[in-house]
């Protein structure tokens, strides 16, 4: 008996994916529930499952292929211990039917064992200096062949037989494709770079700045840090004074809270906050619902776990949509200025940045303090410059006097 392995519903508005990676081959034994195939949408990367024990007996779309909900993507044979070699060699796609033009230099591994992606310049490479491609093992992304793989290789004793160099070339501008390497764009940078460009296009943007004192904020996260790990088995960050900061500041001001819809605007009386998380396959931003009712130790564990699943890769559709403001920290990486770009349809986004020395004037004197810029980017078709200001105002004095956040003024 065979059982299907078939897309999954992937949540509203996501109707295709694309098959990143088989985490499986053909002939392979899998365990009920055993993660098989992982499918890239432009949200979130997910994993489908075995929904029967048995082995993988057909793969019907390789790496890289476009699927709808509901399409087949392979078979499992039930209680099948292997597979014929004339089962698997039919299964293995257009890998197994690259056309042979020499044996040493372009014969792919046999189908059982998966074909690694080679680069073009890696190929252009192997090709011009007599190496099979298929047998250098890739340092490359998901194990694929650079051209410093192939080039590596070349360079040790009696690898390769020596190659003629080509000719210089004279300087100037110049195609330069051996140089070069062309990578498709995952569905999830497709995604990020329509809705930051229809960021752009749409809404009229702009940016507002402040400067913050961390010199309170710090003392206070310094004296408790360890008590309050200690009681809550979790660290205390400063976003969760921003987290508190901003919800008292929309509060105050629900303009930068609001989206527009048509003719109309839509006030937002609730504060699901969406914190950005920089990950490997391009910038998510997962929501924390109702951060008003948090307290900041579960604002802390909220946004480690985002963090740490949307690094992984495991987050769900729900847990990506449906923010009414977004807080972006570029300080992280060392950012001391940006003018962050919105999250549509929000029509606010603030920027925390590095915290620096700064002489700065206290009381008629010059002191060094540790100052971080802020940035405020906001619709300007929702929010006026006034609100954008206090707005960024209201921020900053709740932390520079973090007891206001205790006291709710």
């Amino acid at each position: 008996m065979s059982t299907q392995i078939l897309v999954p519903p992937m949540g509203e508005s996501v109707s295709e994916a694309t098959v990143a990676k088989w985490l499986k081959n053909v002939g392979d034994a899998v365990r009920m529930d055993e993660p098989l195939v992982e499918l890239e949408t432009d949200k979130v990367t997910l994993e489908i499952n075995a929904t029967a024990a048995g082995v993988i007996s057909e793969i019907k779309v390789p790496q890289g292929g476009n699927v709808g909900v509901g399409a087949v993507l392979g078979v499992i044979q039930e209680g099948a211990a292997s597979v014929t070699a004339s089962s698997v060699s039919a299964t293995t796609g257009a890998a197994a039917q690259t056309p042979k033009t020499a044996a040493n230099v372009s014969t792919p591994p046999s189908a059982t064992t998966p074909a690694p992606f080679i680069m073009p310049a890696a190929r252009k490479q192997a090709e011009d200096r007599g190496i099979n491609p298929y047998g250098v093992a890739g340092t490359g992304k998901d194990g694929r062949v650079t051209k410093e793989d192939i080039l590596n290789l070349a360079a040790r004793p009696a690898s390769a037989p020596s190659v003629p160099r080509a000719p210089a070339q004279p300087a100037g501008p110049r195609s330069r494709p051996e140089l070069e390497e062309r990578v498709r764009m995952t569905r999830l940078r497709q995604r990020i770079a329509e809705r930051l460009k229809e960021a752009q296009n749409t809404a009229a943007m702009l940016t507002t700045f402040n400067e913050v004192d961390m010199t309170n904020v710090m003392a206070l996260r310094s004296l408790h840090k360890d008590s309050f790990e200690k009681k809550y088995g979790a660290k205390l960050g400063f976003m969760s004074f921003f987290v508190k900061a901003v919800v008292l500041a929309l509060k105050e001001i629900p303009a930068v809270n609001a989206e527009i819809e048509g003719e109309d605007l839509i006030y937002k009386n609730y504060y699901d906050i969406g914190v950005a998380v920089g990950t490997q396959q391009g910038l998510v931003v997962p929501v924390m619902r109702d951060a008003d009712r948090l307290g900041f130790a579960e604002i802390e564990k909220t946004i480690a776990d985002l963090g740490k699943r949307a690094r992984d890769g495991k987050l769900s559709m729900p847990e990506l949509t449906g923010g009414t403001f977004t807080i972006t920290n570029g300080g992280i990486y060392g950012s001391l200025m940006s003018t962050p770009i919105l999250n549509p349809p929000q029509s606010g986004i603030l920027g925390m940045h590095a915290i620096k020395e700064r002489p700065i004037g206290v009381n008629g004197k010059i002191e060094l303090r540790p100052m971080m810029y802020l940035a405020l980017s906001y619709d300007h078709r929702v929010v006026d410059g006034r609100e954008a200001v206090t707005f960024l105002v209201r921020v900053k004095e709740c932390i520079e006097n973090p007891e206001r956040l205790l006291l709710g003024v």
